[in-house]
């Protein structure tokens, strides 16, 4: 009887690095393959999220926990960026794959308990819109950088998408279950990214994930023009 010989899958069995190698060797998404054309079809498919946005202070109600869990889908410039920093993370591989969003969120609700203890913070709007374009070229162009390097950028944009939204929190109030409600509902933002960029992978479209990061810059200039 003749044995049956299966194709190796690079994605299912990667090469046998040893030690740090072999972790981010499990992780890492090539970026080479895939069609435009495919991969355009699978952004449309993630940026189904992308509802159509409002300026971040006054918007929407900032008194409970369900509040908090929607209110980061009412906003196309957060659900770019927590998206983007998803795409970002899952480029990068290795540890970055949980610390970049870790970062993300940790450094959000510093910025959210600043907010609510009003604590100025100087050009917080123009600080978001530009984390738009800046985490899309970091996705579109694959910038490579330290994890640590790359975990500092996240912080500070979030530490304004932070502050922004402790800011509108309903005087007389805590805000604890809705900044809780908005930090559950931005991790699972940036767990979408990683899963579109692990998905577009093994369907052989990992230019989507950079067609994804021109998709971001696009809503960045767009937000800043007023287009958007």
């Amino acid at each position: 009887m003749q044995a049956h010989h299966t194709k190796r899958d690079p994605l299912l069995n990667p090469p046998p690095f040893r030690g740090r190698k072999a972790r981010e060797a499990k992780f890492s998404l090539p970026l080479k393959g895939g069609g435009m054309g495919r991969g355009s079809v699978a952004v449309a498919a993630a940026m189904v999220f992308a509802t159509p946005a409002f300026a971040h202070v006054g918007h929407g109600e900032t008194s409970s926990f369900a509040a908090g869990l929607a209110h980061p889908l009412g906003g196309l410039d957060h659900v770019a960026v927590m998206i983007a920093v998803g795409l970002w993370a899952a480029l990068k591989g290795g540890r970055a794959l949980w610390l970049w969003p870790a970062a993300f969120v940790g450094v959000m609700l510093i910025g959210g308990a600043l907010g609510m203890a009003h604590v100025a913070l100087p050009f917080v709007e123009p600080a978001i819109l530009a984390s738009v374009v800046a985490l899309g070229l970091c996705v579109a162009l694959a910038i490579d950088v330290p994890v640590a390097v790359g975990a500092a950028i996240i912080g500070a944009f979030a530490l304004f998408h932070g502050h922004a939204h402790g800011t509108e929190v309903v005087e007389g109030m805590s805000g604890a279950e809705y900044m809780a409600g908005f930090a559950l509902a931005t991790a699972a933002l940036h767990a979408v990214g990683i899963g579109f960029a692990w998905t577009t992978t093994r369907l052989a479209l990992p230019t989507a994930i950079r067609v994804s990061g021109v998709a971001c810059v696009a809503v960045g200039v767009g937000l800043m023009t007023g287009v958007l």
